[in-house]
């Protein structure tokens, strides 16, 4: 299947995705590191970052596999908009619950919508950058 020639992303949206993931991360990390909860708290609130980071990036992956052709099993592609919800969800109901000023919730759930946002487009990019630099010789198929 042959597919159009992809744009390589600018220089300037690549950094700020870039920046804007780090920002988002190292915010959230930052809430949690000085935050007056128990350790348990914070691991959870840690791998829940982890994992829709991961889910949010494996989601991204799947559309853009669908929408290039590439075959992605239903099976997987459901289970990556569960494992998306399913994070927002288990973040949702722990700031819900937490014993937490409404402001430091609102700043948990920003950060953690940033990162999850600059997740997706950083995968973006790596991928439109590899798809948009040409094969060396050596490297293309067939060869």
């Amino acid at each position: 299947m042959q597919t159009p020639p992809i744009q390589r992303p600018s220089s300037a949206f690549i950094g700020a995705s870039w920046l804007a993931l780090l920002i988002g991360i190292l915010t959230y990390l930052a809430g949690l590191w000085n935050a007056g909860m128990a350790l348990n708290e914070k691991g959870y609130y840690f791998t829940i970052l982890m994992y829709g980071l991961f889910s949010a990036i494996s989601l991204q992956k799947s559309v853009r596999d669908r929408a290039e052709g590439i075959a992605v099993t239903g099976i997987y592609f459901g289970l990556c908009w569960i494992s998306v919800l399913l994070a927002l969800l288990l973040l949702t109901v722990g700031l819900w619950n937490a014993t937490l000023q409404n402001s430091e919730k609102g700043f948990y759930a920003m950060a953690f919508l940033l990162s999850l946002f600059a997740a997706v487009t950083v995968q973006k990019n790596v991928r439109d950058v590899a798809r948009a630099t040409p094969l060396a010789p050596a490297d293309a198929p067939g060869t």
